[in-house]
C-alpha cells in the first residue's frame, strides 16, 4: 500500500516495490479475506428483474475451490488456457480466481465479440477450456470446428452434458470445496488480455501474477488512497478488459473491498446513477464516453449518490469533463493512463496534488515514466515524443506478447518499454497526452493531437461526442476533419455548423481549427469505448481514392 503523506513528492519518494518470490493472485484476492473477514460481502450481483445476490469472501473461496477442482477434473492443467466469455457475474469472477489458484492462465473475452474476434483469440491462445453461458454459446458453436484445442465448454444454464459441453452449476455441485492452491512464482503467467486490435490482429498481452503489485500503486492513487472505511466498487467497464478486471475488481479485492456486478445490456446513465445510489457505491471507474452520456442527465444531485472517488481513463478526459464533475458530483475526477500491456503507470490524486485540466497526471509511485525520442533519449519539458516506461523491475509490465516475439521486440528500446502514444511532460512532471502515434495530425507543418480539438467541441451544448482526424490534403499534408454526434434535440443544420465553427474559433489556435465538419448518428468505437479514429480516417481516404 501507498504510505499517505501531504505531497505527491513524499508519496512517490518513499515508495519501493516489495514483490515476493512466491505469489498467487487467486489466493491474494480471495482466500486471505476468507480467513480475515469471512462474512464480509465480496461480490453483490445485481440483475434487472431478479433478486440481488450477495457472496461473502468465505463463499467465494468455496466456489472458486469447487471450480478449480472442476477445471482439474475436466483435464485443465498448469499453464493451460481457459477462456471466460461472460459479462460481470459471479461465474466470471470465480473463473479467474480458480484458474489462478491452479496455475492455469485465464483469458477474459468480451461478450459483444463476434465470431471472428472470438475465433482469433481462442485459436491464438490455444485455449483448452471455455466458460460461457447460453446467451453466448451459439457464437462458439458456430466456430467450434475451427478450434481444435478447445476440448471442454462449461455453460451456465445449459442443463445437460455431452458433446464436449457440461452444465456449469451441475458440475460445480459435484466438486469439493476443498482445494490446495498451487504454489506459483510471482513471474508465472496468470492471464492473457488481448489488445483492442484497432490496427491489424489484436495481440495477447501475457501477464504474470506480479502484475497485481504493479497495478496497486496507481489504483490506490487515483482512488485517493483506497481503501477507506465504507469503500465499495462498481464500474460499467466490462471485466473482459484490463481496466475492469484489474483496475476495479481484482485490485479492490486485494484490499477486501466489496464489488457490485451489474449486467447491463446497454449502458444507461440514469440506470447507472440509480445503481450507484441504491447500492451505496463509493468508488467507480468511468470511461469518458460514459461520463459524456451522463452529462445529458438533468439534476444529477437528485439521484442521491454519495461517491468518494471517480477515476477516468480510456480517452483523455479534458477540462470540460473535469469542471462538470466538480459541479455535478462535488468531486475532482482523477484521470489516469495505461495500456493493456503496461497499465496504471500515470495517475492523478487530487488528495495530494493539483489536478491540471487536460493532464493525465504524474508517474504513479514505483513507475519511471518519461517522454523519449526515436533514439530512446529522454526529452525535456514541453518536447513532444513517445511515452516510455523503464522496464527494469517494473512488475506491471507484461511478460511478452503471446506467441509474438517480434511484436514484443518492436516495443522495447534499450531500457524502455515504448507505449506508442505521443505526449509531452511539463516542468512539474505532469504528462499531457497528444494522441496515439497514428492519430497525430500533421497540418501545415504542425503536429496536432486530436484530444484538444475534441475537448473543445464537447464544450458546445449541442455536441455529445466528437472525433478529430487528419485527411490528406495536397497543400497542408492533412486537413483537420471533425465528426460530431449531436445531443438529443439537435439537428445537423448548416446554421448549427456555422455556430459550432464560430464557437471553436474562440478557443482553438488557427492551426487547430477544423476545416471540415460532418454530423453523424454514431461514431465507431472499440469495445472498450474508445473512438476508432483510424476507421474514420480510412473511410475518408477511401472516398478520395474512389
Amino acid at each position: 500500500m501507498l504510505t499517505k503523506a501531504a505531497t505527491y513528492e513524499e508519496v512517490y519518494g518513499q515508495f519501493t516495490w516489495d514483490v515476493p518470490a512466491q505469489f498467487n493472485m487467486g489466493v491474494d484476492v480471495c482466500d486471505k479475506h476468507a480467513v480475515a473477514t469471512p462474512e464480509k460481502p465480496g461480490l453483490i450481483i445485481v440483475e434487472p428483474g431478479k433478486k440481488t445476490q450477495s457472496f461473502s469472501f468465505a463463499e467465494l473461496k468455496g466456489l472458486s475451490n469447487q471450480l478449480a477442482n472442476l477445471f482439474a477434473a475436466s483435464g485443465l492443467q498448469r499453464g493451460e488456457r481457459v477462456g471466460i466469455l461472460m459479462s460481470q457475474s459471479v461465474e466470471a469472477a470465480i473463473s479467474h480466481v480458480a484458474a489462478w489458484k491452479m496455475a492455469a492462465v485465464s483469458i477474459p473475452l468480451f461478450t459483444l465479440f463476434g465470431a471472428d474476434a472470438l475465433r482469433f483469440r481462442l485459436q491464438n491462445s490455444g485455449a483448452r477450456m471455455l466458460v460461457t453461458d447460453t446467451d453466448n454459446l451459439p457464437k462458439i458453436e458456430a466456430i467450434r470446428d475451427e478450434l481444435p484445442d478447445l476440448e471442454t465448454i462449461l455453460v451456465v444454464g445449459l442443463g445437460r452434458d455431452g458433446d464436449g459441453m457440461a452444465d456449469f452449476w451441475n458440475g460445480m455441485a459435484k466438486a469439493s470445496d476443498a482445494f490446495e492452491p498451487v504454489v506459483t512464482s510471482s513471474e508465472d503467467a496468470a492471464f492473457i488480455c488481448y489488445t483492442s486490435g484497432t490496427t491489424g490482429n489484436p495481440k495477447g498481452a501475457l501477464h504474470a501474477h506480479r502484475t497485481m503489485f504493479g497495478h496497486l500503486s496507481g489504483m490506490e492513487m487515483f482512488h485517493d488512497f483506497l481503501p477507506e472505511p465504507g469503500d465499495r466498487m462498481w464500474t460499467p467497464a466490462d471485466w473482459a478488459w484490463i481496466g475492469g478486471l484489474m483496475n476495479c475488481l481484482m485490485c479492490s479485492w486485494h484490499h477486501g473491498v466489496t464489488n457490485v456486478a451489474y449486467r447491463a445490456r446497454k449502458y444507461d446513465p440514469e440506470e447507472a446513477l440509480r445503481l450507484i445510489a441504491d447500492y451505496d457505491i463509493r468508488n467507480t471507474f468511468m470511461p469518458p464516453t460514459a461520463l459524456n452520456l451522463m452529462r445529458q442527465v438533468p439534476d444529477i444531485p437528485s439521484f442521491g449518490t454519495d461517491l468518494r472517488t471517480i477515476a477516468v481513463a480510456g480517452e483523455p478526459m479534458g477540462a470540460e469533463l473535469l469542471h462538470w464533475g466538480r459541479e455535478s458530483f462535488g468531486l475532482t475526477f482523477n484521470e489516469y493512463y495505461g495500456q493493456t500491456e503496461c497499465n496504471l503507470i500515470v495517475a492523478n490524486c487530487q488528495a495530494i496534488m493539483e489536478v491540471k485540466p487536460g493532464s493525465m497526471g504524474r508517474a504513479a509511485p514505483g513507475h519511471v515514466v518519461e517522454v523519449i525520442d526515436d533514439d530512446g533519449n529522454v526529452l525535456g519539458p514541453g518536447e513532444e515524443g513517445e511515452i516510455a516506461v523503464r522496464r527494469d523491475g517494473d512488475p506491471v509490465l507484461l511478460l511478452e506478447y503471446w506467441g509474438n516475439p517480434d511484436a514484443t521486440a518492436e516495443k522495447t528500446r534499450d531500457e524502455w518499454w515504448r507505449m506508442g502514444d505521443a505526449a509531452t511532460k511539463d516542468e512539474d512532471g505532469y504528462l499531457w497526452f497528444v494522441g496515439r502515434a497514428d492519430d497525430v495530425i500533421t497540418s501545415a507543418g504542425y503536429r496536432i493531437g486530436p484530444s484538444e480539438i475534441e475537448d473543445c467541441l464537447c464544450k458546445h451544448d449541442a455536441v455529445e461526442l466528437a472525433a478529430a482526424v487528419g485527411v490528406p490534403d495536397p497543400v497542408r499534408t492533412e486537413n483537420i476533419k471533425v465528426f460530431i454526434k449531436l445531443t438529443p434535440g439537435h439537428n445537423g443544420s448548416p446554421e448549427l455548423e456555422e455556430d459550432i465553427r464560430g464557437f471553436v474559433k474562440t478557443y482553438l489556435s488557427p492551426h487547430e481549427y477544423p476545416r471540415l465538419i460532418e454530423f453523424v448518428s454514431e461514431l465507431p468505437m472499440t469495445a472498450t469505448g474508445k473512438i476508432k479514429r483510424k476507421d474514420l480516417r480510412d473511410a475518408e481516404i477511401a472516398k478520395m481514392d474512389g
